[in-house]
C-alpha cells in the first residue's frame, strides 16, 4: 500500500487580510470624501470649541469646550492610536488648516534639514515644556489658557505651512504626533505595500503623488516603511498606487516593537520620557501629592510651587531615563555583545505598552467619573443649567479597569523586552524584565489610591 504524500510547508505565507478588499471600504477610501468628511466636522467642532474657550464661562467645570477636550477628547485620543493607529492625524483639523494654508500661500520649500535631523527631539522638548506649563499656568483648569494653548499651536502650523512641504509641523513639531507615533507602534492597524510589487513600480506616486492625490504628507515611501508611526492613513497612498499594492490590515498589538529595522535613540527616550509624564500626571491627582510637595519644600526651604513642582517634575522624567539606562548597562554585562548604548535605544522600546496602561488608565478615570459634565456643559449652550453626579460608574469599578490595564501593559511589556531580546534566556534579559515590572508595581499602587477629580 502506498503511503500518503507527505505535504510540504507553503513558501508563501498566509496573505494577511485587508480591509481594502472590501468593495465599499475601497472606493470610500479612494474617493474625494476620504478623510475630508472628518477633517471638516472635526474643523467645525474645533471652531466651536475654540470659540467656547475663549469666549464662554471662566469655570471649567462649566464650560464645554473644556469638558469636550480634556473629558471627551484627550482621554479617546490614545484609544484611538491602539485600534486604528494615527488615523486621528489623518482627521485632525491642524492637519487639515495646513493642507490649505499650503495650496493658497505656500512656499513649498524643502523641511529645513535641522527638523529632519533634530524633529523628534524637538518634540520631546515641547511634550516635556507643555506638561510642565500645564501644572504651572493651570492650562488644563483654564478655559482661556486651554484656548491660548490651542492658538498657540495653530499659529505655529500655520508658520510652518506657509514656509515649508507637506506637512512639516504634523512631522517634526506636533507634541501630539510625537506622542501618536510611539503608540501606534503598539496599535492593531498597519498599512503596507506589497514588497514584489512595490519593487518593480517606477512611478513611486505613493511619495511623489499624482493628479488623483497629494504627495505623502509625512514623507513616507510605502516600499520601504516597516513601522506605523508616522503613517496617518489618510488613503493618498492608496488613491495614487497604480498597481494596488497597498494593503491596511489588522495586527496583533505591539508587535512592532521587535521588528523596526532602525531603531532609534530619540524615540526610545520619548518612550521613557512619557513614562515619566505619566508618572507625574497621576501622583499630582493624589492626596499623598502635597506630603511630597511639603518634602521638597522642607529641602528648598521654601514654599513656592513653581519651584516645587519643577524640581519634583525633573525627578519624574529624570526616573525612567536613568532606570532605563541602568538597566541598560547591566544588561550589557548579561546580554552579549551589546552595549549601554545599543540596550538604551532597543529596549526602550518596550516601555510602550506601560506607557500606554498608564496613560489610558489615568485618562479612563475622567472618562468614566466625568463623562455627565459634557451633557451638562452641552446644555449650558442652550441656556438649560442642571448638574448632578457626573460619573457613569463608581470610583471602584474604574480601579478595576485601571489594574487589568496595567496588568496587560506589563505584562506586553516584558513580552516586548522577551522578543526584542531575540528570546534569550533570562538570565541574560533579567534587567529589563525587572525594569517593567517595577514600572507596573508602581503603576498598580498608584492606580490603588484615590485620585482627585478634574472636573466638579
Amino acid at each position: 500500500m502506498a503511503l500518503p504524500e507527505k505535504k510540504l510547508p507553503s513558501s508563501n505565507p498566509k496573505k494577511p487580510f485587508n480591509f481594502l478588499d472590501i468593495p465599499f471600504i475601497n472606493k470610500f477610501i479612494k474617493s474625494k470624501w476620504y478623510p475630508g468628511i472628518f477633517q471638516w466636522l472635526g474643523m467645525a467642532f474645533f471652531g466651536l470649541i475654540v470659540f467656547e474657550l475663549m469666549t464662554g464661562t471662566v469655570n471649567p467645570h462649566r464650560n464645554w469646550g473644556t469638558a469636550m477636550t480634556w473629558v471627551l477628547w484627550w482621554p479617546i485620543v490614545p484609544i484611538l492610536f491602539i485600534l486604528v493607529g494615527r488615523f486621528w492625524c489623518a482627521v485632525c483639523p491642524f492637519g487639515k488648516i495646513s493642507d490649505i494654508v499650503r495650496r493658497l500661500v505656500g512656499s513649498q520649500s524643502p523641511m529645513p534639514k535641522f527638523l529632519k535631523k533634530y524633529g523628534i527631539w524637538l518634540i520631546d522638548i515641547t511634550f516635556i515644556a507643555i506638561t510642565w506649563a500645564d501644572h504651572i499656568f493651570g492650562v488644563v483648569h483654564s478655559p482661556r489658557g486651554s484656548g491660548i494653548l490651542l492658538l498657540l499651536l495653530l499659529t505655529m502650523v500655520i508658520v510652518t505651512s506657509v514656509f515649508y512641504e507637506r506637512r512639516t509641523f504634523c512631522k517634526s513639531l506636533c507634541f501630539l504626533g510625537g506622542l501618536a507615533g510611539n503608540y501606534s507602534r503598539a496599535g492593531m492597524l498597519e498599512l503596507r505595500g506589497n514588497p514584489d510589487i512595490c519593487r518593480t513600480c517606477k512611478t513611486q506616486a505613493c511619495y511623489k503623488g499624482s493628479e488623483k492625490a497629494e504627495a505623502c504628507n509625512m514623507f513616507q515611501f510605502v516600499r520601504t516603511m516597516d513601522n506605523s508611526a508616522e503613517c496617518n492613513l489618510c488613503g493618498d497612498c492608496v488613491k495614487n498606487c497604480p498597481n494596488e499594492s497597498i494593503r491596511i490590515s489588522p495586527r496583533k498589538p505591539t508587535m512592532e516593537l521587535w521588528g523596526i529595522k532602525k531603531p532609534m535613540l530619540e524615540q526610545s527616550f520619548l518612550a521613557a520620557v512619557i513614562m515619566g509624564i505619566v508618572l507625574v500626571q497621576n501622583v499630582t491627582m493624589l492626596e499623598v501629592w502635597n506630603t511630597i510637595l511639603n518634602g521638597i519644600g522642607t529641602v528648598t526651604r521654601t514654599s513656592n510651587f513653581n519651584v516645587n513642582f519643577t524640581i519634583a517634575f525633573i525627578i519624574a522624567m529624570i526616573i525612567p531615563i536613568a532606570m532605563l539606562w541602568y538597566a541598560s548597562k547591566l544588561g550589557s554585562k548579561t546580554y552579549l555583545d551589546t552595549t549601554t548604548k545599543d540596550n538604551f535605544i532597543r529596549f526602550g522600546y518596550a516601555y510602550i505598552p506601560i506607557d500606554l496602561a498608564g496613560h489610558l488608565g489615568h485618562n479612563l478615570f475622567h472618562l468614566l467619573t466625568e463623562t455627565k459634565a459634557l451633557y451638562y456643559n452641552t446644555l449650558g449652550l442652550f441656556g438649560v443649567y442642571k448638574t448632578g453626579d457626573l460619573a457613569v460608574v463608581s470610583d471602584g469599578t474604574v480601579q478595576i479597569f485601571q489594574f487589568i490595564l496595567v496588568a496587560v501593559g506589563t505584562w506586553l511589556s516584558i513580552y516586548a523586552v522577551y522578543r526584542i531580546g531575540k528570546k534569550k534566556s533570562f538570565k541574560q534579559l533579567w534587567p529589563f524584565y525587572l525594569l517593567m515590572l517595577i514600572f507596573g508595581i508602581i503603576n498598580f499602587y498608584l492606580f490603588s489610591l484615590p485620585m482627585d477629580h478634574r472636573v466638579h
